[in-house]
């Protein structure tokens, strides 16, 4: 057998080898934020909805930016067309700015749109159920399911704040559920010989 023979007969292995360790290694990660997130749920969101409005306000500057880059720099547009451009890129600026200076009011305002955003999604998967209920195959099923959707929703649009805790709450869970799996499958995945 060559050397050629040795490493083509050990890449699979190789492969099977790296999935292993990616799977375990991501199944750990996974339990690990799903635990501080179900015992610091509060904390946990706060900084996660912070980071997402850093990200947004990130956004925003880069935007801003090109929309005045590309007005001045044009030789295409024309004069109420570069104006808009630098106007929306002003705005885009301020945007970004303001979110920047005030992080954690912005991820309060993001945390209630998501909230009033889902909510307001569930009524309508709850009305798009119930017209759905005389041709329906299982006409049981699409009103439970109707009926849960539509007291989700009114949950969430009543408590915005409490519903995007639960929601992170079942991420929470979810996160430590899956990820154990994960482990479980590491674990039990043959190693390569």
């Amino acid at each position: 057998m060559t050397d050629t023979d040795t490493a083509s007969s050990t890449a699979p292995g190789r492969a099977g080898d790296g999935l292993r360790i990616a799977l375990g290694v991501g199944g750990l990660i996974a339990v690990v934020l799903g635990l501080l997130i179900m015992f610091f749920p509060v904390k946990s969101g706060a900084v996660a909805m912070q980071l997402v409005a850093a990200v947004m306000s990130a956004y925003a500057l880069v935007v801003g930016a090109v929309y005045i880059g590309t007005s001045i720099f044009s030789k295409t547009l024309g004069g109420w067309a570069r104006t808009g451009h630098i106007l929306l890129g002003v705005l885009y600026l301020v945007g970004g700015i303001v979110m920047l200076v005030n992080l954690g009011a912005t991820a309060a305002v993001l945390t209630l749109f998501l909230s009033f955003t889902v909510g307001a999604l569930w009524i309508f998967e709850a009305v798009v159920a119930f017209s759905l209920v005389k041709t329906s195959r299982n006409k049981a099923w699409t009103v439970i399911s109707g009926i849960i959707s539509l007291l989700a929703g009114l949950a969430l649009l009543l408590s915005p704040l409490l519903g995007a805790v639960t929601l992170w709450l079942l991420l929470g869970v979810s996160m430590v559920v899956l990820g154990a799996v994960q482990v479980v499958r590491a674990l039990r995945t043959p190693a390569a010989a």
